[in-house]
């Protein structure tokens, strides 16, 4: 069995298009997954990069283009009414059903749908207290314990160490895999299909 790492943030609509994708792609092999969340914007900012959503042209073009992407796989995707938003309240919400920084892929599925599917305000106040409450059975602290920061600290650093500089990224075998497209060549790589070209 295969062991993947996928780091996200529940801020990036790719992350919930991979996140559905992932099963379908690959189908019939044998793996796990253990999911990272990591602060994007923290990232972003280690490496210099302002990120898309800086460019007013591109910030629509990306809205555009993940809302047809969310129908074309099947999964939806409806644009929050704010976006972008501060992902902290979702992450550490995310990293409360943690012991070690990781979940599984029912928090991580629940956190997603919350932002992703309905087209609403993902931290109006109610629908946070609402999420607080599906979650509760998964919980070890409450979303505001200080474990919980500390826990996405970790995260964000581990994968800047790691070379990670998007989301979502996956980690196989100590080699990398970011975004939505690159799906067929992590499996790919599970399989030796195609060989995959060397890193630089």
């Amino acid at each position: 069995m295969k062991h993947i790492v996928c780091y996200l943030d529940f801020v990036s609509p790719y992350a919930w298009l991979a996140f559905e994708q992932l099963p379908q792609t690959l189908q019939g092999l044998s793996w796990q997954v253990s999911y990272r969340p990591v602060l994007l914007g923290a990232l972003l900012q280690a490496h210099g990069n302002p990120g898309p959503l800086s460019i007013a042209s591109k910030r629509d073009w990306l809205h555009r283009h993940v809302t047809w992407l969310g129908q074309a796989q099947g999964c939806g995707l409806q644009m929050p009414a704010q976006h972008p938003f501060n992902p902290l309240p979702l992450l550490r919400q995310a990293l409360a059903c943690s012991d070690d920084g990781s979940i599984n892929r029912h928090v991580a599925g629940t956190l997603l749908r919350h932002v992703w599917l309905g087209g609403q305000d993902a931290l109006e106040p109610g629908r946070l207290q609402a999420l607080t409450q599906a979650l509760q059975e998964q919980q070890r602290r409450t979303p505001q314990d200080e474990h919980n920061k500390a826990l996405l600290r970790a995260n964000t650093d581990a994968a800047l160490a790691r070379g990670v500089f998007g989301v979502p990224t996956f980690e196989l075998d100590g080699q990398l895999f970011w975004g939505l497209d690159s799906l067929p060549m992590l499996r790919a790589s599970m399989t030796g299909e195609h060989p995959l070209p060397a890193a630089a």
